[in-house]
C-alpha cells in the first residue's frame, strides 16, 4: 500500500450496539447456510458483470468460476470470485449502509418472530450470515472499471468496522472468514463439498474446492425439452433419488409468463418406503438450492411428485409463511396440476396398456385429485380407467356405459372384493354381464363423486340385487300346487323361512336363477350398506351392513328342491342342516365368523357328509 494512503476506520450508523449478537441469535437455524449466501453472491457479482460486459461492449472473455479455499493453519475459509467487484464506495453503500439498516429494521420489526428464516428475502442480509461462523471476516474487492483501486474492509462482528486500499491486482471479490472455535468443521474439505453438492450444485458457473470443479452447471431443467432424450430424463432422476426405482412419467416445465418457472417433476413408482406425506420437490431460485420441503408449492394430491423446481421470482430464502400467503404460489399449484393432467391425458390416449401399468400407481392420486380439484377433474375424466370382469383388463365409465346401455342402462355393477364376491362375479360372467372392480381404499367416495358428476347414473354392488338378465323367466316356480293354492316359489320360501327361524334382520326371497349352481346369495340394498359403512368410517355406530339383508334363495338350484322335498317327507331336521348350511355358505362371502359360529357350521358341514355318506 502506498505510504499516502489513508486506513478509514467508521461506525456503522445504527441505534442497536448489539446488532451482531441479534442477527447470529435469529438469522438462520442452520450455520451450514452462510455458504449458500457467500457463493450465491458471487454468482449475482459474476451475472452483473457478464450483464455489463454485453452493455457497454468490454469484451472479457475471461473464464469466470467461483473459488473456495480453505487454509487450516490460518484458520480461514476464503470464497473468491471474478465477477464484477466494488470500489471503496460501494462497501460502504452495499455492505455498511444498506445491509446494516435491512438488520436495523430487522431487529424493529422481527426480533419476536418466529419463523427466523424469512427475514433474509426482505432485508438482503445473506453476506452477514458469515459472521455466525466468523470472529473476523474480511472483504478484498477491486472493481471492473479502468483504473480502479483495491478495497479492503474489516469487520470483527461489532458495530465498527475498517476500509482501506490494498494492492489487489486481479478483478473480483474475496471474502476471507476467519472462523471461529465452534466452527473448525469448515476447514474440512469433505464437509464444505456436502454442502456445496446440496446448496449449489445446479448453478451456473463453476464452483472450484481448492482447484476442483464440484457442482453441474447445465442442469437439464435449463435445457429446451426437445434436446433431451428419454435416457438423459431418467439419468437425471438417479442423480437425484439414487436409491429409487425408475420414474413412471415426468413434465418438463419451462414457464414465462405470468410468472417465470422452470424444472423437471416425476410420479415415482410408489414403495412402501415412500413418505407420501412428505414433499419431496427440491426448490431452486436461480439454481440455488432452497429448501426440499416445500409441500405448499404442489397440489395437496400430488404428493408424490419429485423433482426440481427453479422459481426465480421467489425469495432466495423463502418462508413457509411466505408459500402460504403468496398468490404467485397459488398459480404455481394450477400450473402444475393442469400439467399432470395434461400428461395423464397423453399417456392415455398413446397407448392404453401402457398407461394401465402407469394406472396402477398413480390411481388414488388421480381420484383424490378430481375430487378436490374441479379443473383437474374435467380434464382427465374420460382417462379414468377401472379393471373389469370383461375380457378387456381395463375401461372407462364412457365405454363401460356405452356398451351396455342396451342391458341396464345408466347403472355400474361394481364388486370392491373379488374374493368375497366370487359367486356373484361367477353369475355375471356366465351371462355376459359386466362389472367393474373398485377395490381401493378411496373407492367408496370416488363412487358417490362419479354420481355426483354424472347425472342419471347409479352404482350398485354385485350384491346390492339381482339383475334381470341373471333371472330365468320360465314359469316354473309360479306353478300352483296343491289344495293351498300356494307357488313353487312361495313354498320354497315358507319353507327356508321356517327351517332358519327369525334371523335377525333377515328377509327370504326366491327366484330362478340361470346359474343352477348356486343354492343361495345375500343381497345388502346398496344406500343402506353405504350409509351404515360411512357413518361406521366417521366413528359413528349405525349397525353392521348384515343388520338387514335378503337370502336369495335360487328356485333352480337341485339341493333347494331337496330341502323342500325334505319338509314335505317330514325329515324336518335333515332339511334345516342343510338350510342352515345353506344360510352359513352365503353369509361367509361377506364376513368372518365367530369362532362360535365356525364350530357350528363345522360341526354342521361333519353331519352332511355323514348324511350324504348313508344316501
Amino acid at each position: 500500500m502506498a505510504a499516502d494512503q489513508k486506513t478509514e476506520k467508521g461506525t456503522i450508523s445504527i441505534h442497536t450496539e448489539n446488532i451482531f449478537p441479534i442477527i447470529k441469535k435469529w438469522l438462520y437455524s442452520d450455520h451450514e447456510i452462510f455458504l449458500r449466501e457467500l457463493v450465491s453472491n458471487a454468482v449475482d457479482a459474476i451475472h452483473k458483470l457478464q450483464h455489463v460486459n454485453v452493455i457497454e461492449s468490454l469484451k472479457i472473455s475471461d473464464e469466470y468460476a467461483i473459488d473456495i479455499h480453505v487454509d487450516k493453519d490460518a484458520g480461514t475459509l476464503t470464497v473468491k470470485d471474478n465477477g464484477i467487484g466494488m470500489n471503496a464506495e460501494e462497501i460502504r453503500k452495499y455492505i455498511n449502509q444498506i445491509a446494516f439498516s435491512s438488520a436495523e429494521e430487522f431487529v424493529q420489526k422481527f426480533k419476536d418472530l418466529e419463523d427466523k428464516n424469512q427475514i433474509i428475502g426482505h432485508f438482503g442480509l445473506g453476506f452477514y450470515s458469515s459472521f455466525m461462523v466468523a470472529d473476523q471476516v474480511e472483504i478484498r474487492s477491486l472493481s471492473y472499471r479502468s483504473n480502479a483501486i483495491g478495497a479492503h474492509w474489516r469487520c470483527d462482528g461489532t458495530t465498527t468496522y475498517t476500509l482501506e486500499e490494498c494492492a489487489k491486482s486481479d478483478r473480483g471479490t474475496e471474502v476471507v472468514l476467519h472462523l471461529n472455535a465452534d466452527s473448525k468443521e469448515f476447514l474440512e474439505p469433505a464437509r464444505l463439498q456436502d454442502i456445496l453438492k446440496k446448496y449449489c450444485n445446479f448453478l451456473p458457473v463453476a464452483i472450484r474446492l481448492d482447484g476442483e470443479v464440484v457442482n453441474d452447471r447445465n442442469p437439464l431443467w435449463t435445457r429446451a425439452a426437445s434436446e433431451i432424450k428419454e435416457e438423459e430424463y431418467v439419468e437425471f432422476y438417479r442423480k437425484l433419488y439414487p436409491f429409487s426405482d425408475d420414474p413412471l412419467f415426468w413434465i418438463h416445465l419451462n414457464i414465462d409468463f405470468p410468472f417465470h418457472l422452470k424444472g423437471i417433476l416425476y410420479f415415482p413408482r410408489i414403495s412402501t418406503e415412500f413418505d407420501i406425506s412428505k414433499s419431496h420437490i427440491k426448490l431452486f431460485c436461480n439454481q440455488v438450492f432452497v429448501s426440499d420441503n416445500c409441500p405448499e408449492l404442489i397440489p395437496e394430491f400430488l404428493t408424490p411428485l419429485q423433482g426440481c423446481l427453479d422459481a426465480p421470482d421467489l425469495p432466495l430464502n423463502v418462508s413457509r409463511s411466505y408459500l402460504q400467503n403468496e398468490p404467485q404460489v397459488r398459480k404455481i399449484r394450477e400450473v402444475i396440476s393442469g400439467r399432470v393432467a395434461s400428461k395423464i391425458v397423453d399417456l392415455a390416449k398413446k397407448d392404453r396398456e401402457a398407461f394401465g401399468k402407469v394406472w396402477d400407481d398413480i390411481h388414488t392420486f388421480v381420484k383424490y385429485g378430481m375430487m378436490r380439484d374441479d379443473k383437474f377433474s374435467d380434464k382427465v375424466k374420460d382417462q379414468v380407467l377401472f379393471r373389469t370382469s370383461a375380457e378387456m383388463k381395463y375401461t372407462t365409465l364412457p365405454e363401460y356405459l356405452e356398451r351396455n346401455k342396451e342391458r341396464h342402462e345408466k347403472k355400474v355393477f361394481y364388486a370392491n372384493d373379488e374374493a368375497a364376491q366370487a359367486t356373484y362375479l361367477k353369475l355375471f360372467k356366465s351371462q355376459g354381464l359386466e362389472a367393474l372392480i373398485l377395490d381401493a381404499l378411496i373407492d367408496s367416495h370416488f363412487i358417490q363423486f362419479l354420481e355426483m358428476k354424472n347425472q342419471g347414473v347409479s352404482f350398485e354392488r354385485v350384491d346390492a340385487d339381482v339383475t334381470q338378465n341373471l333371472i330365468e323367466h320360465d314359469q316354473a316356480g309360479k306353478i300352483v300346487e296343491g289344495a293351498d293354492q300356494k307357488t313353487a316359489d312361495e313354498k320354497i320360501k315358507e319353507a327356508f323361512s321356517e327351517l332358519l327361524g327369525e334371523k335377525k334382520g333377515m328377509s327370504v326371497r326366491v327366484e330362478s336363477l340361470k346359474d343352477s349352481s348356486v343354492p343361495a346369495m345375500l343381497l345388502l340394498a346398496e344406500h343402506s350398506r353405504r350409509f351404515k359403512e360411512m357413518t361406521r368410517m366417521m366413528g359413528r355406530e349405525m349397525g353392521d351392513a348384515l343388520d338387514e339383508f335378503t337370502l336369495l334363495v335360487n328356485f333352480t338350484n337341485p339341493v333347494v328342491k331337496k330341502i323342500r322335498r325334505m319338509k314335505d317327507e317330514g325329515r324336518t331336521e335333515d332339511a334345516r342342516l342343510l338350510a342352515e348350511q345353506i344360510h352359513d355358505l352365503a353369509m361367509l362371502t361377506h364376513k368372518s365368523f365367530s369362532k362360535e359360529q365356525m364350530e357350528a357350521f363345522l360341526e354342521r358341514s361333519n353331519k352332511i357328509l355323514e348324511m350324504a355318506g348313508k344316501e
